[in-house]
């Protein structure tokens, strides 16, 4: 069993690490202060493709990320610095996805559940087969622990830095991640 965990990380890992790249080669924050205009331009993608693992839909995604910048543009001046304004970004991306999500679990109360696909052709075109496994497996998985998985892999986040953005402990997140990567495997048939 524990080899079969490790090839579901690896999965993962090869996966968001390739969405990662593919997101923002080098995207290094400068020394000198930064104004929310250069943070917009660029993070605003790398938030957008973290709220669509999350969420499963571009539009709402769009609209996960603008509502983030509006709250960071609310609270400018009470950051630190670019760094703290990402981590600030990163937070309300997660919370906003989560609120999606409990918002669309109401909706399917009262309407019979239907299946879509909403990832657009070309963002799924850029992945190979196996990829695409993964990225359907993900968005199966429990939200918790898609999040961390998510956050892990794609966002290269540490566990303090998860535990800090989804509001849990690094015990959590480590248990969590586990618990995430056996279930993949399941879904995965591996």
């Amino acid at each position: 069993m524990a080899g079969d965990s490790h090839s579901a990380e690896r999965s993962v890992e090869r996966t968001l690490g390739h969405l990662r790249a593919l997101d923002s080669p080098s995207a290094q924050i400068p020394a000198q202060p930064l104004t929310l205009e250069d943070l917009y331009r660029q993070q605003r993608m790398r938030m957008v493709r973290l709220a669509i693992l999350l969420v499963d839909d571009p539009a709402t995604a769009e609209d996960v990320v603008q509502e983030a910048f509006t709250g960071l543009y609310r609270n400018w001046s009470g950051l630190r610095d670019a760094k703290a304004a990402i981590g600030y970004l990163r937070t309300a991306v997660v919370n906003g996805s989560r609120s999606v999500l409990r918002r669309r679990k109401t909706a399917r109360e009262y309407q019979p559940p239907h299946q879509t696909d909403a990832r657009s052709a070309e963002s799924l075109a850029m992945l190979t087969s196996e990829h695409q496994a993964v990225v359907v497996a993900l968005g199966q998985l429990p939200r918790r622990q898609r999040e961390v998985l998510v956050l892990r892999y794609y966002g290269d986040l540490s566990e303090a830095e998860i535990a800090d953005a989804t509001g849990v402990s690094r015990g959590t997140v480590k248990s969590t991640a586990s618990r995430g990567l056996e279930a993949l495997q399941k879904l995965m048939g591996n």
